[in-house]
Order: C-alpha cells, then sequence, then structure tokens
C-alpha cells in the first residue's frame, strides 16, 4: 500500500514535532515544515523530511508546497500547526504585533490550505487538520488578540468543512488545553512586555501567575498526548468535526457550553482576578514612577 504524505508546520518543537513523529511511526511519509529546518533533526533521524518555510512568507509556502508535490506526487494530510500567543492588554499591543499574530495564526494557515487543495481535490481525497485551541472557544483577560485569531480558525474551519465536503475533503479541529510547550513561556513573557507597567499591571501578573500554575499543574499534559489525537483524526474513516484534549480541555469546552456568557465571565474574573500582594505591588509602582516622574502615575491610569 502507497504511504500517506503529511505536511506538518510548527515541526521544530512541541505539538508539531511530536506529531510528525507520530504519523512517522504510523507509516506516513512525514515533512516537517518550520523556519529554522536545522530544529528538526529528530525528524530527519526518525525518517521524515524538514523542509524551511514561513508562513508569513507566501515563497517559501509555495516552495514547500511544489518540493513535496515533485517529490512524492501527493499530500494527503495538511497539519496546521504553526501558531503562538502573544498576550498583553489590548490597549497596550501595537497594532502591528496584533497583525502579526493574524498572519501566522490565520492568514497563514488559510494560505497553505490554499496551496495543497487543487492537488487534493484532483485526487478527490485528503485531510486538513487545524490546530485551534480550548482558546477558540474561552476567553482570558489580557487575551484578546490571541483569542481573536483562534476563533477565526474554528470558524474558518467550518466553512471550509461544508465547502469542501463535496471534494472528497475532510476538515477537522484540534482544541489542546494546558501543554507543556514553549508557547506557555512565549505568552507570559509577551504579556508582562506589553502590560507589566501600565495600568493593567496587576492583572499581567495575574495572568502569568496563573499560566505558569498550568504549566506547573499535573492537568498539564505533554505534546504526544495532542499528537497522538491529530494522528487519530487524521487516519480515522470518518473522523469527528473537534477533538479537544485532553480530557481537562474536553471539561472546559463542555462548562463553556453550558453555562451563560455571566456565569462564564466570573468563573474567568475568580481564575485570574490579582491578588492582593499584585495590586499592592502595581500601586507601588506606580507610587515610585511618581516620585521620579511627576504625572506618570497619573497617566499610566489615565
Amino acid at each position: 500500500m502507497e504511504s500517506q504524505v503529511a505536511l506538518v508546520t510548527g515541526a521544530s518543537s512541541g505539538i508539531g514535532e511530536q506529531t510528525a513523529l507520530e504519523l512517522l511511526r504510523r507509516g506516513f511519509t512525514v515533512y516537517g515544515a518550520a523556519r529554522r529546518a536545522d530544529r528538526m533533526s529528530a525528524i530527519i533521524d526518525a525518517g521524515g523530511h524538514a523542509i524551511p518555510m514561513d508562513v508569513t512568507d507566501d515563497a517559501s509556502m509555495r516552495a514547500g508546497v511544489d518540493r513535496i508535490l515533485a517529490e512524492q506526487g501527493r499530500i494527503d494530510v495538511l497539519v496546521n500547526n504553526a501558531g503562538y500567543g502573544s498576550y498583553g492588554a489590548l490597549e497596550d499591543v501595537p497594532i502591528d504585533e496584533a497583525r502579526r499574530q493574524f498572519e501566522v495564526n490565520v492568514f497563514g494557515l488559510a494560505r497553505l490550505t490554499q496551496l495543497v487543495l487543487p492537488a487534493m481535490r484532483a485526487r478527490r481525497s485528503g485531510t486538513i487538520v487545524n490546530i485551534s485551541s480550548i482558546g477558540g472557544r474561552i476567553y482570558e483577560p489580557l487575551g484578546g488578540w490571541y483569542h481573536a485569531t483562534k476563533f477565526a480558525v474554528e470558524g474558518l474551519s467550518d466553512s471550509l468543512r461544508v465547502e469542501l465536503e463535496p471534494h472528497g475533503i475532510r476538515v477537522v479541529v484540534i482544541q489542546p488545553g494546558a501543554i507543556r510547550t514553549e508557547w506557555n513561556g512565549i505568552s507570559r513573557r509577551s504579556a508582562i512586555e506589553r502590560s507589566g507597567a501600565t495600568t493593567y499591571a496587576a492583572q499581567a501578573r495575574a495572568l502569568v501567575r496563573v499560566l505558569e500554575a498550568g504549566d506547573r499543574s499535573s492537568a498539564a499534559t505533554e505534546p504526544h498526548v495532542v499528537a497522538a489525537t491529530i494522528a487519530k483524526a487524521a487516519t480515522a474513516r470518518r473522523p469527528r468535526t473537534r477533538y479537544a484534549t485532553p480530557f481537562n480541555a474536553k471539561f472546559i469546552v463542555g462548562l463553556r457550553r453550558v453555562l451563560p456568557d455571566r456565569v462564564f465571565d466570573l468563573v474567568i474574573r475568580s481564575v485570574f482576578s490579582p491578588t492582593k500582594e499584585e495590586l499592592a505591588e502595581q500601586h507601588g509602582d506606580e507610587a515610585r514612577a511618581a516620585e521620579h516622574h511627576p504625572g506618570a502615575a497619573d497617566r499610566a491610569a489615565a
């Protein structure tokens, strides 16, 4: 039987790397894609291929897809995993950074899907797996731009699923919960960089505290668990439209489904509310700023 061919983006670490390795174990011909091909040695050592690709660079995406089609003649599975989380109060995040997050998390995903679709349509076969997040179903303070991208991925995937079904192409959404990857650290740093010295500082510190606790929690899962779910979806005869993983992600998504907005707001506020210490630290920062720069605290609070 001819080996199926998979393209996995964001494959230099975390979920993407583990997905590439899992698909290789299941007999796929796998191309891992990332900006830095030198970070995909584990995939090469396991018998896969590594291609440099930046999902914000159309030329690199075209070159990657063209290479796979030239070498294999087909792409059976596309795993759109490339993405990142950039946090900070909406007021504090430069609009260029917001646009960049959409470029990576949404437009890059959509453009790469455009590029693989002609070959999939010609074969009347293919599976597109879009990595969303439980963040495409819930929300957090200081996460507006990130959640907006994941809500967009969810809506795009739903439309695409019914659009492509007549052409024999399946579209699946994966909604990871707390996973131990680089994502958490990047998100924490961005929250502090953007809002750690503004009127939202206490909320930024609270967010970082919650994210750090989540990373240390026994509820946080290793990337290979998500990879196994992705492989299951890619190989299922009739995959589900969505897979929340692990179990705590299913619970959170289910909770959001049944709770009214105002009640869920209360849940979110209770989790992310700053402590007295975090509020006091912000007030102390504002007082020190006022001592050295009269009027600075008033401007920060404006």
